[in-house]
């Protein structure tokens, strides 16, 4: 299904907050932080003021501003207040090295970086040779002489008009995970934002004013964007941002103490707070939906956490390159261990190499198109041809369609593995190893051995157990008696923890090399 939305010509992404002072939500608690709390009204004259320090630093249109920031009101405010000055704001992980800034300030030409105070000298050290100038402005805390966040915006007025983009220009930019090389800079559009929340936020989500955000993946990311800062400005809901890392217990006592109704996590943290010993004191009843994106969620995290929450979990897939999520399970329409189905808005097909449709039950290419789409990849043509095929994204993720119409996840592209001449999923074996009652994580690739493709296992252990041969032989022998018995790890290797990346993706290369 293709989408329906209706977006005028003239149109910029900062106009989210607009839309909450026209519908009379200006007093309206926004976002809660820890002790702070700003009101619709204060966000959109906080982002007036922050568009007019950064004309008057001398930022011209679709000049570069890279945001490297915590969860704390002072992201929305810059990036919907660069938006609306006509700049293009990049948020990027703060938790990276100084090398990782010096890529991303080289590779966008930033003109101005927003830093949180504990962070500024990894982005400084690579500045020291730069030949064009950069606004580095603090956030949080002590600005050492460097320009000051808060005395920045606290010289400006709070009425600035939007910039006249038209909604097919430039908006933000978003870098890829960078699971396996050099992130790479997505380029999306002034529409992109609201194509998403017209499609998975009303859609799938039914968000309303009355509900209240929680996502533990942060703002700088795709997921966590739309989750915490687009889905609630649109619907005039209000958010709960947290600054820290999230770990079971802040994760469990945010809950308790904010009652978010709407809770988004990723596969690796549900897992995590299914094991933490004091779940059970934490009132979660507060929350009506909870959903899971980044990596497909196992079934049996998924039958744990209903069973131990009465919590279903809405499993999906999104990109950085489509924005959110575009195979979805809803409420209604449910099955545990797929994807789910298209989000109105989207279309999605299974290809084989030269591009054919696959018939039901086998595996082929993702593809999926959607207006949410990005532009394409700054500063790599190549990769942009490859990835756009028209209207068509190729996501490089292996699925399958069953009968019914739900999606499968295979794992990517690069990790399906041949052995004895059958195509094998990681992701299938990985999720009957999670089922064995000793195991709490497996990743499973592909080796050679004496010249052979065969499988290996990296596998995480619960607590209390102990990896000796005889639990190999049983973990080989649970595989045989649930899969085909070629679908078996051939090795097995126990280590105390995976390799992943900040969204919980397994970086299966690394366990490769």
């Amino acid at each position: 299904m293709r989408p329906t939305v209706s977006i005028p010509e003239r149109y910029n992404a900062s106009e989210l907050l607009d839309r909450n002072l026209s519908a009379g939500r200006g007093d309206k608690i926004a976002v809660r932080c820890g002790s702070q709390r700003a009101t619709y009204a204060e966000l959109q004259g906080l982002a007036c003021r922050f568009g007019n320090a950064l004309k008057g630093l001398g930022l011209r249109r679709e000049e570069r501003v890279i945001l490297a920031l915590n969860d704390t009101p002072v992201f929305p405010v810059a990036f919907l207040g660069a938006i609306r000055a006509g700049c293009v704001p990049v948020p990027v992980n703060p938790l990276l090295k100084a090398e990782d800034y010096r890529f991303f300030l080289e590779d966008t030409y930033a003109r101005a970086a927003v830093v949180d105070h504990e962070y500024v000298g990894k982005v400084l050290g690579p500045t020291e040779n730069r030949a064009e100038p950069l606004d580095v402005i603090v956030a949080n805390g002590n600005s050492d002489g460097l320009l000051g966040f808060e005395d920045l915006v606290g010289r400006e007025v709070a009425t600035l008009p939007s910039e006249d983009t038209h909604r097919d220009d430039m908006a933000f930019w978003l870098y890829s995970s960078g699971s396996t090389g050099r992130p790479k800079g997505v380029v999306h559009r002034q529409h992109d934002i609201l194509v998403t929340c017209e499609a998975y936020a009303r859609n799938v989500l039914a968000i309303r004013e009355e509900d209240v955000t929680f996502s533990t993946s942060k703002l700088f990311h795709a997921y966590g964007l739309g989750n915490n800062l687009s889905f609630p400005y649109w619907a005039g809901a209000s958010t709960i941002l947290h600054p820290g890392r999230p770990t079971p217990g802040t994760i469990l006592e945010t809950i308790d103490a904010c009652r978010p109704t709407l809770f988004f996590a990723v596969p690796t943290l549900y897992s995590t707070i299914l094991n933490f010993p004091d779940l059970r004191k934490y009132d979660l009843s507060s929350i009506r939906l909870c959903v899971s994106a980044a990596e497909a969620l196992p079934p049996e995290i998924w039958r744990r956490w209903k069973e131990a929450t009465g919590l279903a979990i809405l499993d999906g897939i999104g990109t950085t390159e489509m924005l959110h999520i575009f195979l979805s399970n809803r409420p209604d329409a449910l099955r545990p261990g797929s994807s789910g189905t298209p989000v109105p808005g989207y279309e999605a097909k299974v290809v084989d190499d030269e591009g054919h449709p696959v018939p039901p039950g086998q595996a082929g290419h993702l593809l999926v198109r959607g207006d949410s789409a990005a532009a394409f990849y700054w500063h790599d043509h190549a990769k942009t041809k490859a990835t756009i095929l028209g209207d068509w994204m190729r996501t490089g993720d292996w699925y399958r369609i069953d009968t019914d119409g739900f999606f499968w996840y295979e794992g990517r592209t690069d990790d399906m593995m041949k052995v004895g001449g059958m195509w094998v999923s990681p992701i299938e074996v990985e999720n009957v190893l999670i089922e064995h009652p000793a195991v709490l994580e497996a990743a499973v690739v592909g080796v050679a051995i004496e010249g052979l493709s065969r499988m290996k296992a990296y596998v995480v252990l619960r607590k209390g157990e102990e990896g000796t041969t005889r639990l190999v032989s049983d973990l080989q022998a649970w595989c045989k008696d649930r899969l085909e018995r070629y679908k078996y790890p051939h090795v097995v290797e126990f280590v105390p923890d995976l390799p992943k990346t900040i969204t919980g993706k397994i970086q299966r290369f690394r366990l490769r090399g």
